[in-house]
C-alpha cells in the first residue's frame, strides 16, 4: 500500500455512542458502535448521522493507537446522513497523542469498475479494510426515509460499491488506493450481497464544511414533489431532456399557494433551463432549489397542456416531518412535536398538538384508550402551542396526580381520554 493508504488507515476511528430515545412511553439508552475518519489537523471527525445524532448523549473516539477520547457533535444533516464530531484536542495533548487525518478526493473523477476500498469498524472491529470496485458512481433510491424515520437522500445520489460494508462500517470512509476520501459509507442492501452505498466526497465536502462553520445546514423548501419525465414526453408533447414533472404538491406549501399543481411541467427555474427525465436527474434540480435562501423569490417556468407561463414562489425553511421528542413517563405516553412536515402530510389545519409515537402497556394513557398515532391537541382543555405546554402538565400531573382529560384528533375525527392515577 501507498504511503498515503497507511496515513489514510491511522486517520479512521471507532465511534462509541450513548443515544437517548423515547419509545414504548418511557425513555431508553442505547448503546452503538460506528466509524469516522479524521479530517483535519484541529480533530474534525466526519461520520453519519445515523451513527451520531442531536439524540446522542456520550460519544468516544478510539483511534488508530486504540486509546479512546472523548468527543462532541458539531452537527449534524440527516438529509444527506452526515455529521460532524470534534475530538476533544485538550485531552489528546494531555495525554500525549498525535492525530493523523485524511484528505478528500474527487468523487466526480470515478468510473464504474474502479478500484475502492472501505475502512472502518464493522461488527465492531477496528481497522478493517474491505477491497471493491465502484459499480455505479451514481445511484438513486426513492425511499429517503433512512435515519430513524428522517428524510435522507433528496439532495444527493449515491456511490455504489460491492465492497463490504457491514453493520459498524457506518460514517467509515471510501477511499481509493491512494487513501483519498472519495465517499462516505452509510448502508448495505438488505437481502443482497455486495450492494453497499456511499455518499460521495461532493457532497460531504460541501456538507462538512457548513456544519464546521454554521453547526447545522438550512435549506429552503417550495413544496413540489418531482417525478421522472421517461416515457411521458409524448403525452407532454414535450422534447427529449426537456423539463420536470410535478408529481404532486405539499397542500398549503408556497408552491400550492403560488398555483402550481401536480401534472405541471417544470421547464425552468431563474432562467436555469432543467431536465428530470431520468429518477438520478431529480437529486441535483432539489438540491438546486433548497440551496436558494429562505425567502428568496424563485421564477418557475411552467408548462400546463398547451400553454406557458411564469410563477413566482417564495421559499420557506425546510423542516423535516419529525419533530422533538419526550417521555411523558408517569402517563406511558411517548410524544412528539407536530412539524410543519408533518402537518401537510396530514392535512391538518395547524402545527398545535403532539403526536402519539409509544404507549407503555398498563400506563394511564393504555387504560384510557389512547394509542400510537393519536394527536393530542389539548390537555385539560388547553391548546397544546408547544412541547413545553405538555411537559408543563405532566410535570403538574407527577407532583399531585389528579384525572387529566385530553382532547386527541385521527383522521379529522375527536376524541376525548381522561388519564387516572
Amino acid at each position: 500500500m501507498s504511503r498515503g493508504f497507511n496515513r489514510l488507515l491511522d486517520a479512521v476511528v471507532r465511534i462509541d455512542v450513548r443515544e437517548l430515545t423515547f419509545e414504548a412511553g418511557t425513555r431508553r439508552y442505547t448503546a452503538s458502535i460506528g466509524s469516522g475518519v479524521i479530517l483535519s489537523a484541529d480533530g474534525i471527525v466526519l461520520t453519519n448521522a445515523h451513527v451520531a445524532s442531536l439524540r446522542s448523549v456520550e460519544l468516544s473516539i478510539t483511534l488508530a493507537n486504540l486509546e479512546r477520547v472523548s468527543a462532541r457533535l458539531v452537527g449534524w444533516d440527516h438529509w444527506t446522513d452526515l455529521a460532524v464530531l470534534r475530538i476533544d484536542l485538550a485531552e489528546v495533548k494531555r495525554r500525549g497523542y498525535k492525530l493523523v487525518h485524511a484528505e478528500f478526493g474527487d468523487s466526480g473523477t470515478l468510473y464504474p469498475g474502479q478500484e475502492v476500498y472501505a475502512v472502518g469498524t464493522p461488527h465492531g472491529l477496528t481497522r478493517t479494510v474491505t477491497r471493491g470496485i465502484v459499480s455505479n458512481k451514481n445511484r438513486y433510491f426513492e425511499d429517503n426515509r433512512g435515519v430513524g424515520g428522517f428524510e435522507t437522500g433528496m439532495f444527493n445520489t449515491w456511490l455504489q460499491t460491492d465492497a463490504a460494508i457491514n453493520p459498524g462500517n457506518s460514517g467509515g470512509p471510501l477511499v481509493t488506493t491512494d487513501g483519498k476520501v472519495v465517499g462516505i459509507s452509510s448502508r448495505g442492501y438488505l437481502g443482497a450481497n455486495n450492494l453497499g452505498f456511499a455518499i460521495p466526497s461532493s457532497t460531504a465536502r460541501v456538507v462538512l464544511e457548513r456544519l464546521v462553520r454554521d453547526g447545522a445546514i438550512v435549506r429552503s423548501y417550495v413544496g413540489l414533489v418531482p417525478g421522472a419525465l421517461q416515457d411521458l414526453e409524448n403525452f407532454y408533447a414535450l422534447a427529449l431532456n426537456t423539463g420536470m414533472l410535478i408529481h404532486s404538491v405539499d397542500p398549503g406549501s408556497p408552491a400550492a399557494k403560488a398555483g402550481l399543481r401536480g401534472g405541471d411541467i417544470v421547464l425552468a427555474i431563474d432562467g436555469a433551463r432543467v431536465d428530470g427525465r431520468f429518477p438520478e436527474q431529480l437529486p441535483p434540480i432539489q438540491n438546486l432549489i433548497a440551496s436558494q435562501p429562505v425567502g428568496a423569490a424563485l421564477k418557475f417556468s411552467v408548462k400546463r397542456g398547451p400553454e406557458t407561463r411564469d410563477y413566482v414562489i417564495v421559499t420557506e425553511k425546510l423542516e423535516s416531518r419529525v419533530g422533538e421528542e419526550w417521555a411523558l413517563e408517569k402517563w406511558g405516553l411517548s410524544v412528539r412535536r407536530v412539524s410543519r412536515a408533518f402537518a401537510r402530510e396530514n392535512q391538518l389545519e395547524d402545527t398545535n398538538g403532539v403526536v402519539v409515537i409509544g404507549v407503555q402497556p398498563g400506563f394511564p394513557a393504555d387504560v384510557a384508550g389512547v394509542s400510537r398515532g393519536d394527536i393530542i391537541i389539548k390537555i385539560n382543555q388547553q391548546p397544546i402551542g408547544s412541547l413545553d405546554v405538555v411537559k408543563a402538565a405532566h410535570a403538574a400531573y407527577e407532583s399531585n396526580p389528579a384525572p387529566t382529560l385530553l382532547e386527541t384528533q385521527r383522521n379529522r375525527r375527536v376524541s376525548l381520554y381522561i388519564l387516572k392515577p
